[in-house]
């Protein structure tokens, strides 16, 4: 589609310079936000959302249950059941670069009243998370001392996210970029780490190896004893597993305020299966290597197999560098966690803003919520964001570690829905193509195995949903506060569901009558509007530093 033809779309053209947009010719977007993140900051965006606390630290309860071969099997099988999730994300973000992403497709797609569930859903999962973090930070610089002002730290946060959060979106991008590298570079660290060590590179000239996948053993009994107990310690490292591994919605959500969207967000997708295997499945099994699932400074800490979620001290890297004697490194690392936590909860506040937002462009939110800054920054959805940090006050009267437990329980059957309505969702819009004659072959991106995948997804996610708490319902266990809070965003879900729709009458939209076209129209004329490639990941870090003079190509006719 031309430039002259993306007219009657109505909207918007952007001169040389992308930070001036004037009203005439092409849109970038269909709403008030703006199209800034590069291919660098969107790539890194993805790392800082997917990766925080849960890899570094909560990982350590992980292994306490499910031992180190419990633990790889448990963060292998999730990540192969989210790469299915995020093989049908990517055909529909990528077909349809939107903002809200996966939340508006499921109304658009399913049912509206699917979407306003799937997107209030969306909306306290995120922001029930940035208090997470919080804690969780909190927690952290316990490491150094105790009496540092719990009340003062999370103020100092809040503070500080909202000053990301409250600029331009390319100003949250930036901060985001730098803040997630040093997720890399912690990362990296902790991989060289285990390997050096296990080789004899240490102190001690202890070439430990394996030894801790024969004694005290591959597997942890937890609940039970004998192949029962092995067994429920795996299903204990599942639901670590599905708290921790997460990717496809946070590049879902930011494919509206993409640059480049059907080539940005392609290849941000791509590099989730890497994501997974690289710092998931690898990071199972490094923590497996480094430390027994019985180490006495870990099961303390958690306060027996059925305990919180840890401490900055209950890290099992940090845990092994003490145990091995070796000095700094230990501080390197949770100074490198300081970083790590806040650009989680950095990703977390842009999230529940943008899927507040989107709620509110449907309809499904009250319309002042629509109202954005001249930046294209939802202000008062981002207000509305910003009391959810001040839940991390809960730990000035209560244990960190509760207050994060209540948190967890909480918010992993949220994210678990999340995938679920993912799936769903494909299923939904595989059928549309299917019905309406489009072959899925001549759309940006087309998903491998489908719609098989999606289909092993939903079950394989429903399965796990259900049975994330059963803990609760064995004998001698049972306690109504346990079960509200497994189950209780499982509950929430299809009340809002169900009350939506018999209020607004809402119906499931028949494969035939599916909106394939919706925003595609203004997208094409956007993408076609470019008249220079596309910049490469590593094209655009060579710029950043300086090793490539030459000018942004990003300029648009």
């Amino acid at each position: 589609m031309d430039v002259d033809e993306s007219k009657k779309y109505g909207a918007f053209v952007r001169e040389s310079d992308d930070n001036d947009i004037q009203q005439g010719v092409i849109s970038d977007n269909a709403d008030d936000l703006q199209r800034k993140l590069g291919n660098r900051q969107i790539q890194l965006i993805a790392i800082g959302g997917s990766i925080g606390t849960a890899l570094f630290v909560s990982i350590g309860g992980a292994l306490n249950k499910g031992g180190p071969a419990g633990t790889l099997l448990a963060y292998l099988f999730y990540s192969c059941l989210l790469g299915l999730v995020n093989n049908c994300m990517a055909e529909m973000a990528t077909f349809m670069p939107v903002t809200g992403g996966f939340i508006r497709m499921a109304g658009k797609w399913v049912d509206d009243a699917f979407g306003f569930m799937v997107g209030w859903n969306f909306f306290f999962y995120e922001a029930l998370l940035i208090p997470f973090e919080i804690t969780a930070l909190n927690l952290v610089l316990t490491f150094w001392r105790d009496d540092i002002p719990v009340a003062a730290v999370c103020a100092a946060c809040i503070v500080l996210y909202a000053l990301c959060n409250v600029l331009a979106v390319r100003a949250y991008g930036e901060a985001e970029f730098w803040l997630s590298g040093g997720k890399v570079f912690l990362i990296m660290i902790l991989f060289s780490f285990t390997f050096v060590t296990m080789v004899g590179g240490n102190p001690k000239h202890d070439a430990y190896g394996f030894r801790y996948w024969k004694e005290p053993g591959p597997f942890a009994e937890y609940l039970s004893t004998g192949n029962l107990g092995r067994f429920e310690g795996f299903l204990g490292a599942l639901w670590a597993a599905s708290f921790c591994i997460v990717g496809p919605e946070y590049i879902s959500m930011v494919s509206g305020e993409a640059k480049r969207p059907r080539i940005y967000i392609k290849n941000a997708f791509k590099t989730v299966y890497w994501r997974f295997g690289i710092f998931f499945i690898l990071g199972a099994l490094c923590v497996g290597i480094v430390i027994p699932y019985n180490d006495p400074t870990l099961v303390g800490i958690l306060g027996g197999k059925s305990g919180g979620a840890g401490t900055a001290a209950a890290s099992p890297y940090v845990i092994a560098m003490k145990n091995l004697t070796i000095p700094v490194l230990p501080h390197i690392t949770n100074a490198l966690l300081i970083t790590s936590i806040f650009s989680a909860g950095n990703t977390y506040t842009y999230c529940a803003t943008r899927s507040l937002y989107s709620l509110a462009i449907e309809g499904r939110a009250p319309r002042i919520l629509r109202k954005c800054t001249r930046n294209g920054v939802p202000i008062y959805c981002f207000a509305i964001t910003m009391l959810f940090p001040l839940l991390s006050f809960l730990q000035v009267s209560s244990s960190s570690s509760q207050v994060l437990t209540w948190l967890v329980n909480l918010i992993t059957a949220g994210g678990l829905i999340d995938f679920i309505v993912m799936c769903a969702t494909y299923l939904a819009f595989y059928k549309a193509c299917k019905v309406q004659g489009i072959d899925r072959r001549t759309l940006p991106y087309c998903g491998w195995f489908q719609p098989y995948c999606g289909w092993i997804g939903l079950v394989g996610l429903v399965c796990i949903v259900f049975t994330y708490g059963y803990s609760t319902f064995l004998p001698g266990m049972w306690t109504l506060s346990s079960f509200f809070s497994y189950y209780t965003m499982v509950g929430v879900a299809p009340i809002l569901y169900i009350g939506w729709k018999i209020i607004h009458r809402t119906k499931i939209i028949p494969a035939h009558e599916v909106d394939l076209v919706w925003d595609a129209p203004l997208i094409d004329a956007y993408e076609a509007s470019f008249i220079s490639p596309p910049i490469g990941f590593w094209t655009e870090i060579l710029q950043l530093i300086g090793l490539k003079r030459s000018v942004s190509v990003d300029k648009q006719a």
